[in-house]
């Protein structure tokens, strides 16, 4: 049986996921953007290599982190492990709380045509106003979901136009998106006063745990321009290594980002996927158990 736990950050997905498996001797999937990056380690509160070793975790610790990792990538590898495991008739857990990573396994999700050496050299000195205005031509209905300031979308957004010579909208539009697994989808949404004291709280403990020492490291290591210090708990130090704003303005800054990000999380969510809620993880786990047993 394939289950998702899902939810915003903080909520618990992990422990539940860990508990779960444990009891249907399950292996668990990593269903994290950030978590596949090795030596990120605090700040994407990534599992321990002690829970680790106590049932088998997929996609953990796996790309360098100079090495860009997106959705398309993920979709591969993790199909990949649930195919292989499915045919061992193993329970699987994906767990993780980046909502298109998950929808793009589960579902039949196709990616739009990428060129690398596709070249839009006309573009390059335009403002974020120009190519605003120009998107609004081509496909108006893209250019309205997308912010002016967004240039790097807006740019995607025509280059898939003249790759495709279709609009985005329309082509998005035109996928079915079905569902091509039997997936047991898992949510925990704690109340929110709740939930952001979790999130504080767990911040706290990062810090302690080594946060600051950890994104230092990785700084001198790698530079700041990687896509995995995208990861919260990770750029909103740097401008404190720039001695722009102090340390506690920084780790406020996680905290307020990781209620934001919590929020959106929800959203996608309750609107993208059939998910079914529980306010505790003991509820969750129950359910879950119900649902062996009835498969």
């Amino acid at each position: 049986m394939i289950f998702l736990i899902c939810g915003p950050t903080g909520a618990g997905k992990s422990e539940l996921a860990l508990k779960l498996a444990k009891t249907i001797q399950g292996e668990i999937i990593n269903g994290d953007a950030f978590q596949v990056y090795q030596e990120f380690n605090i700040g994407t509160a990534k599992p321990s290599l002690e829970e680790r070793k106590i049932v088998p975790h997929h996609l953990f610790d796996y790309i360098n982190p100079r090495q860009n990792y997106s959705v398309f990538n993920y979709q591969k590898d993790a199909r990949q492990i649930i195919e292989s495991l499915i045919r061992q008739n193993k329970h699987i857990i994906v767990v993780g709380g980046t909502g298109l990573y998950q929808k793009a396994t589960f579902y039949d999700y196709k990616f739009l045509n990428e060129n690398k050496s596709f070249e839009m050299n006309d573009l390059i000195d335009k403002s974020n106003f120009e190519l605003h205005e120009y998107l609004k031509q081509i496909d108006e209905e893209a250019a309205r979901n997308i912010h002016v300031n967004n240039r790097k979308r807006v740019l995607r957004a025509i280059e898939i136009f003249r790759q495709n010579g279709e609009k985005k909208s329309m082509i998005i539009a035109n996928q079915h998106h079905e569902l091509l697994y039997d997936v047991c989808m898992i949510g925990l949404d704690l109340q929110r006063d709740k939930l952001y004291k979790l999130i504080d709280e767990r911040i706290d403990k990062m810090m302690k745990n080594g946060l600051l020492n950890e994104v230092k490291a990785l700084k001198d290591k790698y530079g700041t321009d990687i896509q995995a210090f995208q990861a919260i708990g990770y750029k909103e130090f740097i401008p404190y290594f720039n001695n722009e704003v102090s340390k506690q303005s920084a780790v406020d800054l996680v905290k307020q980002h990781s209620r934001n990000y919590a929020k959106r999380q929800m959203t996608f969510f309750k609107n993208q996927l059939p998910v079914v809620w529980f306010n505790t993880l003991d509820d969750a786990y129950e359910y879950a158990l119900k649902k062996i047993r009835e498969n």
